[in-house]
């Protein structure tokens, strides 16, 4: 099988190596991705709700580029930095996949990288074939 990586020039993943997705097959991974756009500026800053919107949107553009969508999504993991705010993250995230119900996981974490960043979400999407 053939391997594709596909980056979004975020400005840590030639730092620390990785990529935006990678398609092995008909399975797609991708990785964690907070609400940073195109330009490195940070997308509803103190917004739980809005952040969630714009990274699940993010993850979308991705998935069209490896050839999927979010239709594919068959597992979502949040990582976020206050629980409590659970009902905003899971409003957002319920608007995407109320009908595609993708497992899901949400964990409290004490920080991620920068703490303007309320939740970083990673998913794995299958192509049916």
């Amino acid at each position: 099988m053939t391997r594709y990586n596909y980056a979004s020039g975020a400005p840590w993943e030639n730092i620390v190596g990785y990529s935006r997705a990678v398609k092995v097959g008909n399975t797609i991974e991708v990785t964690g991705t907070v609400a940073l756009n195109e330009k490195n500026e940070i997308v509803g800053k103190g917004d739980a709700y809005e952040q969630t919107r714009f990274i699940i949107e993010k993850i979308g553009k991705v998935l069209e580029t490896a050839g999927a969508g979010l239709k594919d999504v068959v597992r979502t993991r949040l990582f976020v930095t206050d629980i409590s705010r659970w009902e905003e993250y899971g409003k957002a995230h319920g608007e995407f996949f109320k009908d595609i119900r993708p497992c899901t996981t949400m964990v409290e974490v004490s920080k991620l990288i920068s703490p303007e960043y309320l939740i970083e979400i990673e998913a794995t999407a299958i192509l049916i074939m």
